[in-house]
């Protein structure tokens, strides 16, 4: 029996941490490392995954021949070598492994930060020479300095409790993480500008986007004392590798570690390179046993779960939602999808706003239910297969959608319940559906009228003037073409105004069918969707 997925690993990893997709049937593991170029675009055609360390570049142009791609697993954390942009357009989830080398990563800092304060390379460099020169390595103890974090998450926080150990203070510049949990994790936030004056170690633990791009430059190296050790083992071009050659040229700070470089490998003619107080090492933050094990068996493990189940928790270009939460979620989702294909339905023109409103106990729920719901409300316009999870919300963004998300006050009638509110320049529509008893999933409003339907199959919706006759008229009209109702749900607002039906039958109907419809002289309007 063949595998029902082939999984590309387009990179150096470990094999014993490939274990959970090896050991499965339902995969096939093409091992081609190296690739790059038309190569690497030529060996992605017909697979389901790509799985890449550091080395091999996932491009816009190597993507294109990716017919079947759904999954890019990173062993490791960082995402420059891969285009996710180019990734999201075409539905691709880029998943990454945070946790496995973040031990490997702060030791690696700590080993830098020792490195610096004690000169050990110039030492034994001085050895190797034939000469014992103790007074020209003079260091600095660590205990009773400050270190200075930029960037707080997990390689930050466990370079903190490590240098805690070595009686440092720590001090943290993380926009991101709030006061109630830098307290729990013994740290003080402070703005940029002070932490880098406190520190005598500055240390980066931050990812490379457009925001941390130069995040350390003349301007910040100037605020660091003179004495001061800078240490980046996180992302190549946070640290101005110019600035810095200047700032350590001219003894404006007292040293520095670099792991990682705007280019890599770091050039033979790098200025750097020919500085006495500059320590450099090729990318070794996650160069350990334990770590290539680690981010191979949890990029294995993600992977193996994104495509059997679904799970995107680990994705950086989809709703993070994944696991239990995620199997819990599905059949609101599934709901979501089929409302946003009912209200686009309904609404003539070009979608304009779609705002998602939801109901319901889980907190993560949102995002994922607006993409549920764009996939639905773009599927008739750019094709079903051109839209999923993971490029949705891009796809609605790309086409001039704003999609709007409401955490909606709790509904009266139902515990779990998600609204779409469609608008466009000819018109507006409203659709709402709730999951019942044991995850029944009903579509319960259209419009201002209380309906309800289980969202599946055809629906038609007719509305028509509150007069005697028009159920059984069509009734007659479906019969005659020989089309079975499923269910029949009429609503109105008042007597004698405007009434809505809607109509669940088995299979489309064909256009004469529609036509005839519409041709019951109080019938307003006719639509029809396919909900599945």
């Amino acid at each position: 029996m063949s595998a029902e997925y082939r999984v590309l690993v387009a990179d150096a990893i470990a094999p014993e941490g490939l274990a959970p997709l090896r050991d499965d049937d339902r995969f096939e593991l093409v091992v081609r490392p190296g690739l790059a170029g038309a190569e690497l675009a030529q060996a992605m055609a017909g697979m389901d995954a790509v799985l890449v360390r550091s080395a091999t570049k996932i491009t816009r142009e190597s993507l294109a021949q990716a017919d079947r791609l759904s999954v890019i697993g990173r062993a490791g954390v960082g995402v420059d070598t891969i285009d996710v942009e180019a990734a999201t357009e075409r539905g691709v989830a880029v998943l990454t492994a945070p946790a496995g080398n973040t031990v490997s990563a702060a030791e690696l800092t700590l080993a830098l930060i020792l490195a610096l304060a004690r000169h050990v390379p110039a030492a034994d460099r001085s050895m190797r020479a034939g000469q014992w020169d103790r007074k020209s390595f003079n260091g600095t103890e660590l205990q009773g300095k400050t270190l200075g974090l930029l960037g707080a998450g997990r390689i930050g926080s466990e370079v903190a409790r490590r240098a805690r150990a070595f009686g440092m203070q720590v001090v943290a510049y993380d926009p991101f993480l709030s006061e109630e949990k830098a307290r729990t994790m013994g740290l003080e936030l402070a703005p940029l500008e002070e932490v880098l004056r406190a520190a005598d170690v500055l240390t980066v633990h931050v990812p490379l986007s457009d925001a941390t791009t130069g995040l350390v430059g003349a301007a910040q190296l100037a605020m660091l004392k003179p004495t001061a050790f800078l240490v980046n083992a996180a992302r190549g071009g946070v640290v101005d590798e110019g600035a810095l050659y200047e700032a350590l040229r001219a003894r404006r700070i007292a040293g520095a570690a670099l792991d990682v470089y705007e280019r890599e490998p770091l050039p033979a003619d790098h200025p750097l390179r020919s500085l006495d107080n500059v320590v450099l090492t090729p990318h070794l933050g996650a160069s350990t046993a334990e770590a290539q094990h680690g981010v191979a068996l949890e990029i294995a493990d993600a992977v193996r779960a994104a495509l059997l189940e679904g799970d995107l928790s680990r994705a950086v270009n989809a709703p993070a939602v994944g696991g239990e939460e995620m199997r819990r979620l599905r059949p609101m989702i599934e709901l979501a999808e089929r409302l946003g294909r009912l209200g686009a339905a309904l609404v003539d023109g070009p979608l304009r706003t779609v705002e998602v409103r939801y109901t319901g106990a889980s907190e993560p729920a949102l995002r994922p239910l607006a993409a549920g719901a764009m996939i639905g409300a773009l599927s008739a316009a750019v094709g079903r297969t051109s839209v999923n999870f993971v490029n949705a919300l891009h796809v609605a963004e790309s086409r001039g959608v704003r999609v709007d998300q409401v955490r909606a006050a709790p509904h009266g009638d139902f515990a779990e319940y998600v609204e779409l509110r469609l608008s466009s320049g000819a018109g507006e529509a409203r659709v709402g559906g709730a999951l019942l008893a044991e995850g029944h999933p009903r579509l319960v409003l259209i419009g201002d009228y209380r309906v309800d339907i289980v969202p599946r199959g055809t629906l038609v919706v007719i509305r028509n003037q509150d007069v005697p006759g028009v159920i059984g008229r069509v009734g007659t009209i479906l019969g005659d073409a020989g089309v079975n109702i499923g269910e029949y749900h009429q609503a109105r607002l008042s007597a004698g105004g405007v009434a809505l039906a809607a109509v669940s039958v088995d299979g489309r109907l064909e256009a004469a069918v529609v036509e005839r419809l519409k041709g019951i002289p109080v019938v307003v309007d006719v639509r029809q969707v396919e909900l599945d």
